[in-house]
C-alpha cells in the first residue's frame, strides 16, 4: 500500500493505492485545510485507517508552497513563508510520515505536473507544465521526466509580465503589486471587474479576456522557452471560464510571433496549451506517484 497527500490551500486530499497502480486511488478523503494541528492530525488518522491490515511502503507528499523541496536541506519537507495562518514554518512532511517509511516531498503544483505528464494530458511526453489559475497562480514542471523544485522554488506565480495596453489596474499582490498572480488570480479579477472570469457582463467581456489571456499567454510563452516544456496544462477555477483557453491559446500565437522551441514555434497551439487530462486531483495522483517511485 502506497498513499499520497496533496494539501491545498483550502482543501486536502488523501489517497491509498497499490503500489503497481497510483493511478488508481482505492482510498480518498477530502477534508478543508484549517490550522496545521488539526489538518495533520486528520491526515494521520487517514493513514492510520488505510494501514489498519496492511503495512505503509512509501508515502507522497504535495503541498502548497512555498516549501523547502531541496533534498539535502534541513528543512526539507517544510512549509516555509507561506502568508497563509499559522502555517509558515511548519514540518509538514515530519509530522505526517510513520517512522520508517519513505517518503517524497514536492509543491503542490508539481506533484499535479507529475500527475498530467505520466497519467493525464502529458502521456508520452517528456517535459510539461501545470499551471492553476485559481485564487493563487502557481506552476509545476517536469523536466526530462524529472519533477523540479527546491526551496521556495518553482514559484511562477510572481513572475513579472509585460502590462496589457487596456489593462490600468493596480494589481493586488501583496509582495509586488501587478506581477502574474496580482493581476490574473481570481481575486484579482473580482478585485478589477467585481465579477469572476465566468461572469464578465458583455460590455467588459471581450476586453477583459484579451487582458488576462495575455498575461496567462506570457507566462506559458516563458516557461516554454526557459524550460522547454512541451506542453503546459491549465487548470484552476479561472480557467472554468467559457472561452478563455481558446483565447489564451490565440495571444500565446500572437506573443510568440513563431519563435521559441520547436514543440512551440510550430505546433498548433491547441496541442500547446491543454485543460487538464485527470479531472480530480492530479495532485494526489502525482503524490502517488512519487510515493511507488520510492519503492524497488
Amino acid at each position: 500500500m502506497i498513499a499520497g497527500i496533496e494539501t491545498g490551500g483550502t482543501k486536502v486530499v488523501c489517497a491509498a493505492a497499490a503500489a503497481s497502480a497510483p493511478e488508481r486511488p482505492l482510498v480518498t478523503r477530502r477534508f478543508p485545510t484549517t490550522g496545521p494541528d488539526e489538518t495533520i492530525g486528520r491526515i494521520r488518522d487517514f493513514l492510520a485507517e488505510v494501514t489498519a491490515d496492511e503495512p505503509l511502503q512509501a508515502l507522497g507528499v504535495a503541498s502548497f508552497g512555498p516549501v523547502d523541496a531541496a533534498h539535502g536541506s534541513p528543512r526539507f519537507g517544510y512549509v516555509t513563508t507561506t502568508p497563509k495562518p499559522g502555517w509558515a514554518d511548519v514540518d509538514l512532511l515530519g509530522r505526517v510520515t510513520p517512522q520508517g517509511v519513505p517518503a517524497a516531498f514536492v509543491n503542490d503544483v508539481v506533484g499535479a505536473a507529475v500527475g498530467e505528464l505520466r497519467y493525464g494530458a502529458g502521456q508520452g511526453l517528456s517535459s510539461l507544465a501545470y499551471a492553476t489559475i485559481g485564487t493563487g497562480v502557481g506552476v509545476g514542471m517536469v523536466v526530462d521526466g524529472r519533477p523540479i523544485g527546491g526551496d521556495g522554488w518553482p514559484e511562477v506565480g510572481h513572475l513579472l509580465v509585460r502590462r496589457h495596453p487596456a489593462d490600468r489596474f493596480a494589481g493586488n499582490c501583496p509582495f509586488h503589486g501587478d506581477c502574474l498572480e496580482g493581476l490574473a488570480a481570481g481575486p484579482a479579477i473580482k478585485a478589477r471587474w467585481g465579477v469572476d472570469a465566468s461572469s464578465f457582463p458583455p460590455e467588459v467581456h471581450d476586453e477583459a479576456f484579451a487582458v488576462l489571456a495575455s498575461y496567462i499567454a506570457q507566462m506559458a510563452y516563458t516557461v516554454a522557452l526557459t524550460v522547454g516544456a512541451e506542453r503546459v496544462v491549465l487548470g484552476g477555477g479561472v480557467m472554468l471560464a467559457p472561452g478563455l483557453l481558446d483565447a489564451t491559446r490565440a495571444a500565446l500565437a500572437a506573443i510568440s510571433g513563431g519563435y521559441g522551441p520547436a514543440t512551440l514555434a510550430t505546433a498548433d497551439p491547441k496541442d500547446v496549451l491543454v485543460p487538464p487530462g485527470i479531472e480530480d486531483s492530479p495532485g494526489v495522483v502525482g503524490a502517488l506517484a512519487l510515493a511507488a517511485d520510492l519503492l524497488p
